[in-house]
């Protein structure tokens, strides 16, 4: 998938296991101007970060074969992508996951249900256009 051509907002890799909550996130982020490629799981984005080389990442915690939180962690301990912003999205708020988003690098965090403008502004102020 691919944002407006020549809109200059940035790319990022949206990661989620669910098609709907993917396509939600890339659509709201793609009319912003976002060049956006998904993934479907932690392995799939490990895969996929460096030829698509976003600055920022969302990624959801519940996922099979690799969680968010896991991926984020490997994310931020390699040199090639430590830099890249991190937004988790997950359907629970609970402390402990908080507590290990963070301890993983990760920059923001929003919870499911979402308001996609506020998806957007996070976004836009943590991976300004190149």
């Amino acid at each position: 998938m691919r944002g407006r051509p020549g809109s200059g907002a940035g790319r990022v890799l949206v990661v989620d296991d669910d098609e709907v909550i993917r396509r939600l996130i890339a659509v709201n982020l793609q009319l912003e101007g976002f060049e956006v490629t998904t993934a479907v799981d932690g392995e799939e984005c490990l895969g996929l970060v460096h030829e698509v080389r976003p600055q920022l990442v969302t990624l959801d915690v519940m996922m099979p074969r690799l969680d968010g939180i896991k991926t984020a962690a490997r994310l931020k301990a390699d040199p090639r992508t430590s830099h890249l912003k991190i937004v988790m999205i997950s359907a629970c708020a609970q402390s402990q996951d908080l507590a290990r988003a963070r301890e993983a690098g990760v920059d923001a965090y929003l919870t499911k249900p979402f308001d996609p403008e506020m998806l957007v502004r996070v976004v836009r102020g943590l991976a300004p256009g190149d």
